[in-house]
């Protein structure tokens, strides 16, 4: 069965969601979406040919986009998730899986302003879902059944790679995951500069960092692909890649990468109890 969904906030995350859902073969006229502004509500239905709604032309526009949807997609800030649950908890129904893509944003915070008994669904999509590439993690709520879990699956099957896990991990997998593209953009960032150092042009540094992490991106994206065995056959024994590799080991860069992730994950535990006292 075929199921309706409702995107409540389209951003740029929602629409690349949007199209990965259109793109494996969803009906354009079982979606629905509602944005703030008009000049946006007509852009999406232009591109995508599905129904979009502008909750400034039409302040119930959530609660409408929501009444026949079997799966909810939350698509604001997180500091809007609980307004927004709460605006649209009279519209549902029982059985409509809401799904958030806020990051931080708790499924037990969810729930204390849902109907009582809903399903629903916490999940950490990445930027690469942009261009099909995305790492998506879902955590089902205390009402979502292995079927609640399958609709949200759905929604971005089109888009990457699907994920269950624990609630608990959520915060490993955005630091991780959700901000891990921003370490591999970071990592080409610092091997332009070093390509200027050795007195490359500015284009040929930005072109040589920004080729050769994005090819070795699609490397790593080969079936069966282990980033050691891919490191290893370009490291010669004695060679020029060996000494770059025992450098970074001895600055600690191994370590490095671990505290940033590490310091990710507790920023996001923090979001997350300064939403809880709001």
């Amino acid at each position: 069965m075929t199921n309706r969904i409702a995107f409540l906030g389209c951003g740029s995350m929602g629409e690349a969601i949007l199209s990965g859902l259109l793109a494996a073969g969803t009906h354009p006229s079982t979606v629905v979406a509602t944005v703030r502004r008009i000049e946006r509500a007509e852009e999406l239905a232009a591109r995508h040919g599905i129904t979009v709604i502008s909750s400034n032309e039409e302040p119930t526009a959530n609660a409408e986009a929501v009444v026949a949807a079997d799966v909810v997609v939350l698509g604001v800030k997180p500091v809007g998730i609980a307004a927004l649950c709460r605006e649209i908890a009279p519209s549902l129904r029982p059985g409509t899986v809401v799904v958030s893509v806020a990051a931080a944003v708790s499924i037990a915070q969810m729930e204390a302003v849902l109907p009582a008994g809903q399903p629903v669904v916490r999940s950490m999509p990445n930027t690469p879902l942009k261009v099909g590439r995305g790492v998506v993690a879902l955590s089902a709520g205390t009402s979502a059944t292995v079927e609640h879990l399958a609709a949200a699956h759905q929604v971005f099957d089109g888009s990457g790679v699907v994920l269950d896990i624990p609630e608990e991990q959520q915060d490993a997998v955005s630091a991780i995951s959700g901000s891990g593209p921003a370490y591999a953009f970071y990592l080409a960032e610092a091997m332009a500069a070093a390509a200027r150092d050795f007195g490359l042009s500015d284009a040929i540094a930005a072109v040589l960092a920004r080729e050769t992490v994005a090819g070795a991106g699609l490397m790593l994206a080969e079936p069966g692909a282990d980033p050691t065995a891919l490191r290893r056959g370009v490291t010669s024994p004695n060679g020029t890649t060996e000494q770059a590799i025992a450098t970074f080991d001895a600055q600690g860069l191994p370590g490095i990468v671990s505290a940033g992730a590490q310091a990710a994950a507790a920023r996001a535990a923090a979001i997350t109890a300064e939403l809880s006292a709001q």
